[in-house]
């Protein structure tokens, strides 16, 4: 390389330098956002792009920094953070409900019988509720929120109603509520850590197990069950988070533009999600796999019952209501 070059080379790496420093120097404010997926997942690109329409709707004075693997802490203590005011933003759902209990309803079982379903409640009234306690009781503000996949039961033999449960010998989440609806259903539960699962699968200590699809293909279970009962057991959501502390060091302009960056990143999420969603059938199906429709309102009359004498009294008539419907 001719000297000229090397000057020019040194003179445009300076250049960089100084314009990379002084977009860092524009920024006002700077969030810190710290979720527990890693680089891969949707909600790591969908944090990627709020970050980028934020930054752009804001002309650089409000930057986002995204921490991916629990690299700010885990869920719990990102939570805290925010209400101490060391994080600003997080992904959180019903965790939540260790503060706000209409937190719960975002992850009740067959409460919501299509993703349609679950889009009119968290984008409806109820969603509203929820979010203002979750404002209230927490110091966190939901500003966008992300459909979850639904939770399947896969076992070895096909399963359409509840009648053909027959005692079956499952792992559930330590979760009261999960329990207590899979025991009325006529399964036999038992809490076990998600990471013993595909083992006792193996070996017969448990005969099925509930996931969403993402899981159970991450986990190989493929390769120990032969069928995945379209039970769409839980449909969830879960939130993008921002602090109170920093939302009220906002000016209204830039509010707006927060709400607007989420609105954006929402809109984006859901295109992923579907497209995750369908790619994850084809993917499985490929893998040998077969799913198998339930008779999913028998299902959820069978469960009914369970839930609403699992649910707290907080969040009952809630609940009820959405029976009802």
């Amino acid at each position: 390389m001719t000297v000229a070059k090397t000057l020019k080379t040194l003179m445009l790496s300076s250049i960089a330098t100084v314009a990379l420093s002084a977009s860092a120097m524009a920024a006002d404010m700077t969030l810190k956002l710290g979720h527990p997926a890693n680089e891969d997942n949707i909600w790591h690109k969908a944090s990627v792009k709020f970050a980028e329409e934020l930054a752009t709707l804001t002309d650089g004075r409000i930057e986002v920094e995204v921490y991916p693997n629990e690299t700010l802490g885990k869920e719990m203590d990102v939570i805290n953070g925010m209400q101490l005011g060391t994080a600003d933003m997080t992904i959180t759902g019903e965790s939540l409900q260790n503060w706000a209990p209409m937190a719960a309803l975002l992850a009740v079982p067959y409460a919501y019988t299509s993703l349609e379903d679950m889009d009119a409640a968290a984008g409806g009234e109820l969603g509203d509720r929820i979010e203002a306690q979750i404002i209230e009781k927490v110091g966190i503000r939901p500003i966008a929120y992300f459909a979850r996949g639904p939770r399947e039961l896969t076992s070895n033999r096909p399963i359409t109603s509840p009648d053909e449960l027959n005692g079956l010998k499952m792992r559930v989440p330590n979760v009261p509520l999960f329990l207590n609806v899979w025991k009325a259903l006529g399964a036999n539960p038992t809490p076990m850590a998600f990471s013993e699962v595909f083992t006792s699968l193996q070996n017969g200590t448990i005969e099925a197990q509930e996931n969403p699809l993402a899981l159970i293909k991450s986990a190989n279970f493929n390769e120990v069950q032969k069928y995945i009962n379209k039970t769409d057991h839980v449909r969830s959501w879960i939130y993008l988070t921002i602090s109170e502390m920093a939302w009220d060091q906002m000016s209204e302009e830039d509010q707006a533009n927060v709400m607007e960056a989420a609105k954006r990143t929402q809109d984006y999420e859901r295109e992923l999600f579907l497209a995750d969603e369908e790619q994850l059938v084809t993917q499985l199906q490929d893998l040998g796999v077969e799913f198998v429709d339930v008779d999913n309102e028998a299902f959820a009359a069978a469960a009914k019952d369970a839930v609403l004498s699992s649910v707290s009294e907080d969040i009952r008539p809630d609940v009820e209501t959405l029976f009802d419907k």
